[in-house]
């Protein structure tokens, strides 16, 4: 079963980037479609993106393009999310998951604990 740990998270200002990591402890990730969730308070977990097994067919929710960029490293079973142009409106716990193949939380099996990004303006 694939076991999925996030880090990266922590505190930033506006304008300013993190690198989220999502490893895979138990080393099978490479053979899954991944992708990356977001969840605010008091409101609903939401797709950021999304990156097939060979790190193609990479899509991206409204609110991600042009600022996020999804990325995998099967060698390390590692899949990342580098953020950038961050802004207040991105504060949430972020998760990773695998073993989709669309935009829906229900679509992916697998899923980490998350890790909380918190944007001051």
């Amino acid at each position: 079963q694939v076991q999925l740990v996030e880090s990266g998270g922590g505190s930033v200002q506006a304008g300013g980037s993190l690198r989220l990591s999502c490893a895979d402890f138990g080393r099978t990730i490479s053979t899954y479609n991944a992708g990356w969730f977001r969840q605010a308070p008091e409101k609903e977990r939401e797709f950021v993106a999304r990156i097939n097994v060979a790190g193609g067919g990479i899509v991206y929710a409204d609110s991600a393009k042009g600022r996020f960029t999804i990325s995998r490293d099967n060698a390390k079973n590692t899949v990342y999310l580098q953020m950038n142009s961050l802004k207040p409106e991105d504060t949430a716990v972020y998760y990773c998951a695998a073993g989709g193949l669309g935009n829906h939380l229900a679509d992916y099996p697998y899923w980490g604990q998350g890790t909380q990004v918190t944007v001051s303006s």
